[in-house]
């Protein structure tokens, strides 16, 4: 006896594909917004009379409670809460008394050039080298510069991103004074807290790619190609190194995601003007309205950066689509 097949849903996978992806996102969205709103309630002691001093008068504090509705029951303020990010409302700052909005407007666009250059740094980086020892140490071929690229990538990820910060500001701006030692003033100002966000995102994905096109050069397909006496050039090219991408891609979104959140120790440690360094100010003066409104930012640029990955390895990979049984 036959079993009569499935019928297919229609518009195929990506239906079902978008909608699981888009849930997901909506769930980690309201817990991110959640756990933002919660973060004050969870500070011990009165977040107010902690940015305010110790010394305030009472009667200002009370009046700094009421303008920031902390009276109110806390559902009524998570109400509020959610209506003000609908309008685009975050809050004041309690200590300038600038709109929290504004002050991300004003500092988000040097942090997303420092993570984005960043990150084109990485990719111009790390794939041709991991493209050239993948060619060069195929076959067990050349085991002494597969040890040396394996030894160097590996120091340089595990390194911190601030400390290689630290020691290219000690060699390069204060050793030889090649570059400007902090701040954002021009292109110069920009080589030192670059590279040292790139360098261990390069190191990684460089060694990723590597391990990932040995394993398409050992396919079938690839060895198809060369029996077909194709150029070397078209076979690393078309056929082997699109099928090494995609475990590539997954990693790189990864990494820019994390590289976002790796510009807070890097801005402070040159003094970059962007969020990185504005919330660790807001943290020490216990402005917690602009630290909340500063996580949020970061928080749904890593959502928005995982959904974008996602969508772009469906297109390059439809069998991701398809939902695991």
């Amino acid at each position: 006896m036959t079993t009569a097949a499935a019928p297919r849903v229609r518009g195929g996978p990506w239906p079902s594909f978008a909608a699981r992806r888009l849930v997901r996102f909506a769930v980690s969205l309201w817990a991110l917004l959640t756990a933002a709103f919660l973060m004050i309630h969870l500070v011990p002691g009165d977040p107010v009379r902690a940015a305010l001093g110790m010394t305030a008068p009472a009667d200002l504090v009370a009046a700094k409670r009421a303008a920031l509705g902390l009276d109110d029951p806390l559902w009524v303020q998570y109400g509020h809460y959610l209506r003000g990010l609908v309008t685009g409302d975050l809050g004041t700052s309690m200590v300038s008394g600038q709109a929290v909005t504004q002050v991300i407007g004003d500092r988000l666009p040097s942090t997303l050039q420092l993570a984005v250059l960043a990150f084109a740094v990485v990719v111009a980086v790390a794939v041709p080298v991991g493209v050239c020892f993948a060619v060069l140490t195929r076959g067990g071929r050349r085991r002494g510069g597969e040890l040396a690229f394996t030894s160097v990538s590996v120091l340089l990820a595990a390194v911190p991103e601030f400390l290689v910060g630290v020691g290219l500001v000690a060699l390069l701006a204060v050793g030889f004074g090649w570059f400007p030692v902090a701040g954002a003033d021009d292109a110069s100002s920009y080589v030192l807290p670059v590279a040292a966000l790139a360098l261990g995102p390069a190191a990684v994905l460089a060694r990723i790619i590597r391990v990932e096109l040995l394993a398409v050069l050992g396919a079938d397909f690839v060895r198809t190609a060369r029996a077909k006496r194709l150029p070397a050039r078209l076979v690393y090219v078309r056929h082997a190194l699109p099928n090494a991408l995609t475990a590539t891609l997954t990693l790189g979104g990864l990494m820019l995601t994390s590289m976002v959140a790796g510009t807070v120790l890097v801005e402070n440690v040159f003094a970059w003007p962007g969020l990185g360094s504005t919330i660790v100010q807001s943290i020490v003066t216990k402005d917690y309205p602009l630290v909340q409104g500063i996580v949020l930012v970061y928080g749904v640029g890593v959502l928005l950066v995982n959904l974008l990955v996602d969508v772009v390895l469906g297109l390059l990979d439809p069998r991701s689509t398809i939902r695991e049984s």
